[in-house]
């Protein structure tokens, strides 16, 4: 099993908008996130998209096309996270149940800015109800209060040991300390982000996981981050 971490743009605040590709051994692929809107025009642009950074360019790199992810993990339905899921028709896609039904209802308003890429009939989904394993190896862990029904992955590589992809539950380095931690402009519900910081770091401590923080400027240069240079 290999995981790839791809970097699919750049935010206001210089951090990295990833998204992130499990490779099973028996030829599964999983795309976690496919980035911010590739039709994104105007004032609503906020994350800045390089030539190579889109997810088909990144997923080109590592030699496949949209066509070849079979599932798509969805950490949550904000626009720098789901800009992109008309591209993979094919695929399905696994969220949490209660995330899905508030953002059918508009909820929260924020949501609706990528909802022509994420909200087609023709997208199949696959609605799941707290921690879940999708995979051998690959398990999703509910973590909610940035929205509600944000999911975080756990992915157990055999040479790297367990590597635990936090999400927007736990954007940057400064968001570790569960008691301590500030909100982000964007959280819904602070007893909910604390308690879903206190589980994953809890997770990642049992696990003696690499915990991948999801906007992290200052730890992106220190992960492997080339078409390359995966986790295996």
């Amino acid at each position: 099993m290999r995981l790839h971490l791809f970097k699919l743009g750049t935010n206001p605040v210089g951090a990295p908008v990833p998204g992130y590709l499990v490779q099973t051994d028996d030829g599964t692929n999983v795309l976690v996130d496919s980035g911010f809107p590739r039709t994104a025009s105007g004032p609503r642009v906020f994350v800045t998209v390089g030539p190579e950074e889109g997810v088909e360019a990144r997923l080109a790199a590592v030699g496949l096309r949209p066509a070849d992810i079979a599932l798509v993990v969805c950490t949550h339905l904000d626009p720098d996270h789901a800009g992109n899921h008309d591209l993979f028709p094919d695929a399905e896609f696994v969220i949490q149940r209660g995330h899905y039904e508030r953002a059918k209802a508009g909820v929260p308003a924020r949501l609706e800015m990528a909802r022509a890429a994420w909200d087609q009939p023709r997208l199949k989904y696959r609605l799941v109800d707290g921690d879940t394993e999708l995979l051998p190896g690959v398990d999703l862990v509910e973590s909610p209060g940035h929205v509600e029904g944000h999911q975080s992955v756990l992915v157990r590589l055999p040479r790297t040991g367990a590597v635990l992809l936090a999400g927007d539950a736990i954007p940057s380095g400064e968001h570790l300390d569960p008691d301590a931690r500030a909100m982000t402009p964007f959280d819904v519900n602070e007893s909910a982000v604390r308690a879903s910081t206190r589980k994953l770091v809890a997770l990642a401590e049992a696990e003696d996981a690499l915990l991948v923080r999801g906007h992290d400027a200052q730890q992106w240069p220190a992960l492997r981050t080339g078409p390359d240079d995966c986790y295996e």
